[in-house]
């Protein structure tokens, strides 16, 4: 249902966006949102955005990482930048809507130091 993708490496200070892509329409999905998970540590909320457009964000990605979405796409963004090395992780995606909820399969983003 989901398919995650524009993971890689990346030197601390760089860029990279995420795409998550819905092989069903997301133009009524209640939310769609990121999560992370390190080696060794439990999948972590990353930031959420609404059906009504409205964005929020775990403090530590906040004013670095933005959310964004085509609807004609079928599709969520994550726009990282100012990267760090603790931003490694798998970055998951999520949508929710009157059907269920569903999780994509997963990206790896690597930043080095």
């Amino acid at each position: 249902q989901l398919q995650a993708s524009g993971g890689g490496s990346v030197q601390a200070g760089g860029s990279l966006r995420l795409s998550c892509t819905a092989s069903k329409s997301i133009a009524r999905m209640n939310a769609m949102g990121w999560f992370r998970q390190a080696p060794g540590t439990q999948r972590e909320w990353v930031g959420t955005i609404a059906y009504g457009g409205i964005t929020t964000y775990a403090g530590s990605v906040k004013g670095r990482f933005t959310i964004s979405r085509d609807n004609n796409k079928n599709a969520m963004y994550l726009e990282m930048n100012s990267l760090k090395p603790e931003d490694t992780a798998v970055y998951y995606c999520r949508l929710t809507d009157n059907d269920g909820t569903y999780w994509g399969q997963g990206t790896l983003v690597t930043v080095s130091s």
